[in-house]
């Protein structure tokens, strides 16, 4: 098999040396740290995702990418809609997992003494764990109404205010959403599962502003130094996982029918115009609102207990929410022509610069606020969108730190009570139901934050505008 090579062509960018099928040209982003540390097994899924049909302009690894299942994590792919396909290993299995920040009029001070007691109330509050429910359960008509209408079911329920629906992408609800192609055993899977958090690399965090990169931004988006937020991260939960499931099995099936041959079977996939592609886009929308829904019922419960805890949280209203596992529809232009194209994003969050169209109107003069997550123990990041991106990732960025090691090695190399200690030795409180989840998550495993986030910058994919230090993280 050869061996994946790359060739610098700026301070931050680098092409994938050609390889036998690739059909478009790869690059990664990164500083020369970054791409020193990248898996081949990375590369070589960068070169499968560059083989398949129907690519509109380049493939793009982000400085977080690593390998995942079929394409990489932190990977950007666009398909031409006669051409192209939607393939379900490009979203992968957190359908429309993402990040929501929520912001506080408090200052560390006002909640470093009762951090111990806060993190409890949390974890107390927002039910996580693998393969856990608790939320509130769902009919099968109430459940219609969430995959059809995401985070605007939530708020029609009392969870939130309408303001939220203008901070949150496509106004937190998908449109094309198909709930009668999700399947049942899907439906089952996520009937009890609104407003949990999950397990993995899920979080909800309470972070302090420690630093400004850009104080007009930083203003514009209403942060200030030394103010507490709150950072949440979680998905679409196991109904996103088997709808992802039960569409890569059959996308695999047909792929000889359709004439695809594909590099590995991870990249399962059907032409955008096939009855499957559309029921997959239905189902993923589906999952996506779902996901939405999901954080905005943890939100609720969020200022619920910060409401209870503290006279001066204040409203807490939402900065953002992005989803960094999806297939879109977005107008992008190509070789000097606009065309309408379908963008994979795996593990990479969209970065809309100002002016964009699809931003409410108080964020149109600054750009779409970019959440970074950190890695428990590390800061977390807001970004802003810049309109360099657009053409250099199809207006994207990184969506987190990134992994080093895998889960496995990284329970090998941590033990979970020690780190719980380190942690707290050090500020951070950890609350988490299973000590050898924490190890997985281990900072360790991760990234440095500090140049995947320098490398995003310099690469033109987004700004920073604001470091989060973590003072308490609730975890499965």
């Amino acid at each position: 098999m050869t061996t994946p090579t790359l060739t610098q062509t700026g301070e931050y960018e680098w092409r994938l040396d050609p390889l036998p099928g690739m059909r478009a040209e790869a690059v990664v982003f990164g500083g020369r740290e970054i791409v020193s540390n990248l898996e081949a097994h990375a590369l070589r899924q960068l070169a499968n995702v560059a083989s398949l049909p129907g690519l509109a302009g380049r493939v793009c690894a982000l400085p977080d990418t690593h390998s995942g299942y079929g394409f990489p994590i932190g990977c950007v792919a666009a398909m031409r809609p006669g051409k192209g396909v939607v393939s379900a290993g490009g979203v992968g299995f957190d359908i429309a997992c993402g990040v929501r920040t929520l912001l506080t009029n408090l200052s560390e001070e006002d909640v470093h003494p009762h951090l111990p007691e806060l993190a409890e109330l949390l974890f107390a509050a927002v039910p996580s764990g693998t393969g856990r429910g608790g939320g509130f359960g769902l009919s099968p008509s109430a459940l219609d109404d969430v995959l059809m209408n995401g985070a605007a079911f939530a708020v029609a329920k009392g969870y939130g205010a309408r303001e939220d629906l203008e901070r949150i992408e496509e106004g937190g609800r998908f449109e094309g959403a198909d709930p009668s192609v999700v399947s049942a055993e899907a439906r089952k899977r996520g009937q009890d599962q609104l407003g949990t958090l999950g397990s993995g690399n899920h979080y909800l965090e309470v972070q302090v502003m420690d630093k400004v990169f850009d104080a007009r931004l930083a203003d514009g988006f209403g942060l200030f130094p030394g103010q507490v937020v709150v950072g949440v991260h979680c998905g679409s939960r196991g109904l996103g996982h088997q709808v992802a499931t039960d569409f890569m099995a059959r996308m695999r099936a047909e792929a000889p029918r359709h004439g695809l041959s594909l590099p590995d079977p991870d990249l399962a996939c059907a032409p955008l115009a096939s009855e499957t592609a559309l029921a997959y886009l239905g189902a993923m929308r589906a999952a996506a609102n779902f996901a939405l829904a999901n954080r905005q019922v943890i939100a609720h419960l969020v200022r619920t207990v910060f409401g209870g805890a503290f006279r001066d949280a204040g409203p807490m209203p939402l900065l953002w929410d992005v989803s960094h596992n999806l297939c879109l529809p977005e107008e992008h232009r190509v070789g000097g022509r606009s065309m309408r194209l379908f963008v994979h994003r795996k593990g990479a969050t969209r970065a809309l610069p100002p002016g964009h169209p699809a931003l409410p109107r108080h964020l149109s003069r600054f750009g779409q606020p970019v959440p970074v997550g950190g890695s428990m123990g590390t800061a977390s990041y807001i970004l802003a969108g810049v309109a360099t991106s657009m053409e250099r990732s199809f207006g994207s960025a990184c969506h987190g730190a990134g992994r080093l090691m895998s889960r496995g090695q990284a329970k090998k190399r941590f033990k979970g009570r020690a780190l719980v200690d380190s942690l707290r030795g050090q500020g951070v409180v950890i609350r988490s139901g299973s000590l050898s989840g924490v190890a997985e998550e281990a900072p360790g495993a991760y990234k440095d934050i500090e140049a995947v986030v320098a490398a995003t910058q310099g690469a033109g994919l987004a700004k920073a505008v604001a470091r989060l230090r973590p003072l308490a993280c609730v975890k499965g």
